[in-house]
Formats: C-alpha cells, sequence, structure tokens
C-alpha cells in the first residue's frame, strides 16, 4: 500500500517553517500567487510574519503545512491575490482542493474560538489535539462538524432532482440536510424527503461520505428508490424537483462533489443494463 500524500498532524515539527506551504484563509477564499493559468499556494518564506503563530495541518507529499486566519479586510501583498476555494478546483489535484478546504475549516474554529463562550476569558491552544481550551475554566473547543444526509432517489431508470431555491437558474442535484437532534441518519433522510418533495421512500442504501467544509459539514451520502406519491415541493428550500432519465439531464452540480458521484453511479447502472443499439 502506497504512503497517503496528506497526512495530518497538531504539532508543529522543529524544523524550519520556511519551505512549508502556507494556507492563508480569509472567509472561504485562499491567498495564492498568481501565475499564468495556475493558482499556487504559497511558502511560509513568502509571509513569514503569518507563519509563525500559524497551525499545523500535517505534511502533503512530505512539505509541512500550515494554516493562519486572517481579517475579512486583509488585504492581499503585492502579486497575490485571495481566490474562491471552490475555484481552486479545476486548476489544482483532489488531493490538494480538500487540503484547501481542511485549512477553511480549521481556520473559521481559530477565529471562533480565540474567548470560551462559558465564562469570556481567552483561550490556548492544546498541545497533542486540535482542540482550544479556557486557560480559566478549562473548558474545551474543538472543530465543529455538523453531520448531513444526501440521497439520491431512483424509480426505475429514472431519478429525482430538484433545483435549490436559493440558487435561481443553477444546477439540479440530489436531496440532503442537516440532521436533527436526536435523529439518527435514516431518519433525517426520510425527513428530508418528505418536507422537501414529499414522496416516500425505501430500500435506503449507504453509499458514501465526504467532507464539506463550506459550512463545517461531513456530507452522508445514501441512495433510495421511490416508494410512493407525488411530487410537490416545499418552495422555500426547494424551487422545483422532477424525474429525470439519461438522455433528458438537467444541468448538474461538477464532479468535486458527493451529488455528482451519487449521479454518475446511477447513470453507469443505466448505461450498463441498457443494449447497445
Amino acid at each position: 500500500m502506497s504512503t497517503p500524500r496528506f497526512i495530518p498532524g497538531f504539532d508543529a515539527p522543529e524544523r524550519p517553517r520556511d519551505p512549508a506551504l502556507l494556507f492563508a484563509v480569509r472567509g472561504f477564499d485562499l491567498l495564492v500567487t498568481e501565475g499564468e493559468g495556475a493558482a499556487l499556494i504559497p511558502t511560509a518564506s513568502r509571509l513569514p510574519a503569518l507563519a509563525e503563530h500559524a497551525h499545523f495541518l500535517g505534511t502533503l507529499d512530505e512539505q509541512d503545512c500550515y494554516v493562519t486566519a486572517l481579517p475579512k479586510d486583509t488585504p492581499p501583498p503585492t502579486g497575490m491575490r485571495f481566490m474562491p476555494a471552490r475555484d481552486l478546483y479545476p486548476v489544482v489535484d483532489e488531493v490538494l482542493f480538500g487540503l484547501g478546504g481542511r485549512a477553511i475549516a480549521i481556520a473559521e474554529w481559530d477565529l471562533q474560538h480565540r474567548f470560551c463562550g462559558r465564562c469570556g476569558q481567552p483561550t490556548a491552544i492544546t498541545p497533542g489535539e486540535r482542540a482550544r481550551r479556557c486557560t480559566a475554566c478549562r473548558t474545551p473547543f474543538y472543530p465543529r462538524i455538523s453531520p448531513a444526509v444526501i440521497v439520491l432517489i431512483t424509480r426505475g431508470d429514472s431519478m429525482l432532482l430538484a433545483r435549490n431555491a436559493r440558487f435561481p437558474g443553477a444546477f439540479f442535484s440530489t436531496l440532503a440536510g442537516f440532521v436533527d437532534v436526536g435523529e439518527s441518519l435514516e431518519q433525517t433522510v426520510m425527513r428530508e424527503v418528505k418536507e422537501e418533495v414529499g414522496v416516500d421512500i425505501q430500500n435506503l442504501r449507504y453509499f458514501g461520505s465526504q467532507p464539506w467544509p463550506y459550512g463545517r459539514s461531513l456530507m452522508v451520502g445514501f441512495t433510495a428508490e421511490y416508494a410512493g406519491g407525488d411530487i410537490h415541493v416545499d418552495g422555500q428550500e426547494i424551487a422545483e424537483a422532477a424525474w429525470f432519465t439519461v438522455d433528458q439531464l438537467p444541468r448538474i452540480p461538477p464532479p468535486l462533489s458527493i451529488a455528482r458521484r451519487l449521479i454518475d453511479a446511477f447513470l453507469s447502472q443505466v448505461k450498463a443494463r441498457t443494449p447497445p443499439g
């Protein structure tokens, strides 16, 4: 088995930081160097003042990686710019894209927990784990992860896709929603489907998962089969929904998402059982 390209870590190693990659985060944007058709994460040598107090992320191909959080009004240095992290997908590989997402989530946690939510005193980094701990009452604060479900509903050779009401003219995708307190993942799927499109489902099966930092989520994917009912969208989360076949697809999500993986897997199944010609 080959060595993973990225190996996470917590405590910064005792070696120079200059050669390390430095993920400088401003909201959902990453600081990148300008280049011809390329976006490169800078090394710490370019930003020594920021690197000094940055959080260690781990190593990527044996190169150290750090992250630092920047205020929203921070201007980019000369020759650099802030780039929406999602825009990195076409210009970097999947591992580096995922590392950028990890950096965003850790930067947000670091900014939000500088002070204790219980007593208001400053917090400090806890060695050996990803945590900030109150210096007075010792309450720990960890990066928050919000579990969410995402499900592709199928009926024969067609699938139910919906368009989110908050994004007019955007693509159609699978249904998704956050897990509520006291719910199992399966209960969440059933509730979200009923609330958003009004249909019943059966044969719920686990598909896979994907960390999604644009909301601190862990997306847990499922497939399900249609069991009955007519489509009735809620009009709040979902603007429209319909059944689509392989040869009548709307605009669908980009390949980076688990929603697209769900759709592509089903399309492959349909094509495999469809006779050629």
